[in-house]
């Protein structure tokens, strides 16, 4: 592992720039129509919960990253087979993300650039990143956040004041009841985003004060979830519903409503900025954990020798992820959560948690006895 701290500030900002990211771009439930706010917030919920798991074997194993637990868990070469697994899972994501990204710049502002030349751009900006260090990604985080949440409050209280939210388009509450929102939750929003906190198994032994883990990370996820569920409530207030389901991006569509004194306007810009700082954390790091956990997995001194190669598999992965943007987010919201993320956010961690807890149980009996 690369020998970098990060203060819990900085993981903080990380983590809500992640949770963030790509969820308040195509990550609505919109199925649940004026009923998807309660989806997020139970998903913050249950979200919260499955930190739990990453965390407790955080606890068990705290100066080692997921690649390097799982050997001392399920035994070395078993732990490197699923280690290698995971690695290629972060990759899949970080490539889903840079799409999602090129996807919104091609079909909004960049209508005549070739997507691969916008992906290619993002992703030598992350490699330059991860070549200087975790430590320089956490600083522009940091560095970014402030202005990510002036852009928010300026963009609240603009739609506020140009009088778009009408509150009866929430109506009527919980229509269908609790199952269609209870399903969608745990195949939705609980997966993505909160979910990939999963990834975060692999920079938390970055963090100089491991103690404050807990409390950094559930803070980020619920403040990320509180503004996931503002977004979405101002987004249904606003477009309505029928236009809110009908959206392929329903916070720009929002946004592009705002007329103030007649010429505050035409504010999509503030959105772009946003979702490009939002884009490049959240796909930084999923790369960065594929490098060091590629790294940590066939023992390379210098991860920064891989660096390039694993950028390059990243992106030729988000081309050919799908043909086009409607494959694309099908394949994102139906097949993905079930067979991939289920597993690997999960179902695998809940049974990683089972085993290092009965290794560390059966340690302390024979410290004991003897």
């Amino acid at each position: 592992m690369e020998k970098a701290k990060i203060s819990t500030k900085q993981l903080f900002v990380l983590v809500v720039l992640f949770e963030m990211g790509s969820s308040i771009l195509v990550g609505f439930p919109l199925n649940l129509k004026q009923d998807a706010w309660i989806s997020v917030l139970l998903a913050m919920a249950c979200g919260v919960m499955l930190f739990f798991v990453y965390y407790r074997l955080f606890l068990y194993y705290p100066d080692l990253p997921l690649t390097g637990y799982l050997e001392k868990i399920i035994g070395k070469w078993p732990g490197k087979i699923i280690g290698y697994f995971y690695m290629i899972y972060f990759a899949y994501l970080a490539a889903r993300v840079l799409r999602d990204f090129g996807e919104l710049l091609t079909s909004t502002i960049y209508t005549h650039t070739p997507l691969f030349f916008l992906m290619t751009l993002l992703m030598v900006t992350n490699a330059y990143a991860i070549q200087k260090g975790f430590e320089v990604i956490a600083r522009v985080g940091e560095l970014f956040f402030a202005v990510v949440y002036l852009m928010a409050i300026v963009g609240f209280f603009l739609i506020i004041f140009s009088g778009l939210i009408h509150l009866e388009h929430l109506k009527p509450v919980l229509e269908n009841g609790w199952l269609p929102i209870i399903k969608t939750t745990l195949k939705g929003p609980l997966t993505f985003p909160f979910g990939e906190m999963v990834v975060f198994t692999m920079l938390l032994p970055y963090l100089n004060k491991a103690k404050k883990a807990k409390i950094v990370c559930i803070s980020g996820i619920v403040l990320s979830g509180i503004n996931f569920t503002i977004a979405t409530v101002i987004n249904i207030a606003t477009l309505g519903i029928d236009l809110f389901i009908r959206s392929p991006y329903p916070l720009l569509s929002t946004i592009s409503k705002i007329q103030l004194f007649n010429f505050i306007e035409r504010l999509d810009v503030m959105f772009m900025l946003y979702l490009m700082i939002a884009g490049f954390i959240k796909v930084a790091i999923f790369y960065y954990a594929v490098v060091i956990g590629t790294a940590n997995l066939f023992q390379f001194k210098d991860y920064r020798k891989i660096n390039l190669p694993i950028g390059i598999f990243i992106l030729v992965t988000a081309l050919m992820i799908a043909p086009n943007y409607t494959e694309h987010i099908k394949e994102g919201l139906e097949i993905v959560p079930i067979y991939l993320h289920w597993p690997f956010q999960i179902i695998l961690p809940c049974l990683f948690l089972m085993i290092a807890f009965i290794r560390n149980r059966n340690k302390k009996s024979k410290t004991a006895a003897s």
